[in-house]
């Protein structure tokens, strides 16, 4: 963590930031949060991720005291003053205290600065591997704090070399824990519509390639993938190449994941 933060409708010192013991950010994992990154000190898409936290704010009935404009200036400010050339920005809404400790109020607002690492070049030179649980995500079209399952099943897929899961229910895949996920058969490329949280790095893919297909698809499709890859703000486009003890196609990154990569390297 940088040594400045937003807290307390103020920019201070990161170690003075403060919860109270009884936010329902806490006792009851309620809020919301975003995180996106900055290159060369520009926060990247930044009005997508502002709109996303404005959109989720109201969706889960949580007052946001700021504009999308005074955002983008605190935001700058914070940039500047933590010398965040190239990191992580974490923005964290909470649910509040409320008088029977379940309905969200007025909640705290903290902005975080933060060192941002991505996964190793061998993962995107060899792919990784991915578990397949069978799981929704609550408002999954929400940007939530409640990773509580995620958390605690992590140590079972860390146990497995896995790098995450994906999600699938009644036969259909939705997502992986923090990525959105792509499948790739004869040339075509897919992408759930459904218990999903709408990605940004999600967003820029289906820029960058306007056939992209956004329809439901199943387990099988998945296993059956000549490609997979999943996105997100920490991953960017990372290929997967085995679910579970099954090969995905060659059991390497395919060449039009590949050709995704380099293509989203000209963007961020």
């Amino acid at each position: 963590m940088k040594p400045y933060c937003f807290a307390k409708n103020q920019i201070i010192s990161s170690h003075l930031a403060v919860i109270h013991p009884m936010d329902i950010g806490l006792i009851r994992g309620y809020g919301i949060f975003d995180f996106f990154r900055t290159s060369n000190y520009n926060p990247l898409f930044l009005s997508d991720y502002l709109d996303r936290f404005i959109r989720s704010a109201e969706k889960t009935h949580l007052t946001l005291p700021y504009s999308k404009e005074e955002l983008t200036s605190v935001i700058g400010e914070l940039i500047s003053k933590n010398n965040l050339e190239n990191g992580g920005i974490r923005m964290l809404l909470t649910g509040g205290v409320s008088e029977n400790h379940f309905s969200p109020t007025d909640g705290s607002l903290f902005i975080f600065c933060e060192d941002l690492d991505f996964p190793a070049p061998h993962k995107y030179e060899n792919g990784v591997k991915l578990l397949a649980v069978e799981h929704v995500r609550a408002i999954a079209d929400v940007k939530t704090t409640n990773y509580a399952f995620p958390v605690w099943h992590s140590a079972e897929w860390k146990q497995k070399g896995a790098e995450d899961v994906v999600y699938h229910h009644d036969g259909f895949v939705s997502e992986s824990s923090r990525s959105n996920i792509f499948v790739v058969k004869n040339g075509e490329i897919k992408t759930p519509d459904k218990h999903i949280l709408h990605g940004i790095t999600r967003k820029r893919v289906l820029e960058l390639d306007n056939s992209i297909k956004i329809q439901p698809v199943t387990l099988n499709e998945l296993l059956e993938a000549d490609e997979l890859f999943i996105t997100s703000t920490t991953k960017k486009i990372l290929p997967i190449t085995q679910i579970d003890e099954k090969k995905i196609g060659t059991g390497k990154p395919g060449e039009i994941t590949l050709a995704l990569i380099e293509k989203f390297r000209t963007i961020c």
